[in-house]
């Protein structure tokens, strides 16, 4: 029996599989979800500059995504193959940098367990198969954009615009959704944040989102359908209103700072994507409809 066979055949091994593969790739989402940005914000300074036509040395690119190995941000140290093993490195070095004993921040083992977690359970869902690989690419996507979103409040265009398009070339296929409802999706998905942002604008002179949100529920909409929209807006505002509320009341959040909105749409555009149908059925049935 091939690794393939054992994979579809065997549920336990198929779980435990994708569990320990996500658990590698939430370690480099790490890496991406720090170092993107960084080459994002050269990027745009070096432009600025040519632009400007202002002269002085350039100032060093950030590292890649893939290349070089990640150092510790305190000593400069390599960080070591055997000190890299997701959650279990951690683990065994009690947090800290074995070379300078520096904490080594929870959100490394943090962003590496949801990654696997949330990815075994989509294989549980789904099963070995093509819509589990395109949903897993979905997922480690939604996760990235997360991140960065609150870190930086910034969904970058490398992860979204992809993202869209990989949803409206899917839906030739069928899969997830058809090629009209995808088209529909991604359009009103942008058009719908566009028009709420513009209109938030004339009436408080605010800017109430950035792009980067308009262009992820398009992404999500080509992915789902223009069906799947409202579930994806309702659970991603009464969510961000929880949250906001609770941080206000808790003296965490001064109401006056912004609260990143792309890790509300992902979170909910990941819900629909898992059980979407299940709760469109559901809310039919309470609309008596």
């Amino acid at each position: 029996m091939t690794l393939l066979e054992l994979l579809q055949t065997s549920p336990g091994w198929l779980v435990t599989t994708v569990l320990l593969l996500g658990l590698l790739v939430g370690s480099f989402l790490n890496v991406v979800t720090l170092r993107l940005p960084a080459r994002l914000q050269h990027q745009w300074r070096t432009e600025c500059r040519e632009i400007l036509g202002l002269d002085g040395a350039q100032e060093a690119a950030p590292p890649g995504l893939v290349t070089p190995r990640s150092r510790c941000p305190q000593c400069g140290a390599a960080i070591r193959a055997l000190d890299n093993i997701p959650l279990l490195s951690w683990l065994l070095l009690r947090g800290q940098c074995r070379d300078c004993g520096t904490g080594i921040s929870l959100r490394y083992p943090i962003v590496e367990a949801i990654t696997g977690l949330l990815s075994a359970w989509l294989a549980w869902h789904l099963g070995a198969g093509w819509e589990l690989v395109f949903g897993l690419l979905l997922t480690w996507s939604l996760i990235a954009l997360t991140v960065i979103d609150l870190d930086h409040f910034l969904l970058p265009d490398n992860i979204t615009l992809p993202l869209l398009w990989a949803g409206l070339l899917l839906s030739l296929g069928g899969w997830f959704t058809d090629p009209v409802s995808a088209i529909i999706g991604a359009a009103a998905g942008y058009l719908v944040l566009w028009s709420t942002f513009h209109l938030f604008r004339l009436l408080t002179g605010k800017e109430g989102m950035g792009y980067g949100d308009f262009k992820l529920l398009a992404a999500l909409g080509a992915w789902l359908g223009w069906q799947a929209l409202p579930g994806i807006v309702l659970l991603s505002s009464l969510v961000g209103a929880v949250v906001g509320i609770a941080l206000i009341v808790t003296a965490r959040q001064d109401r006056s700072v912004p609260i990143p909105f792309g890790p509300y749409l992902a979170t909910a555009g990941w819900i629909m994507f898992m059980w979407g149908e299940q709760i469109n059925q559901a809310y039919l049935r309470w609309a008596g409809i």
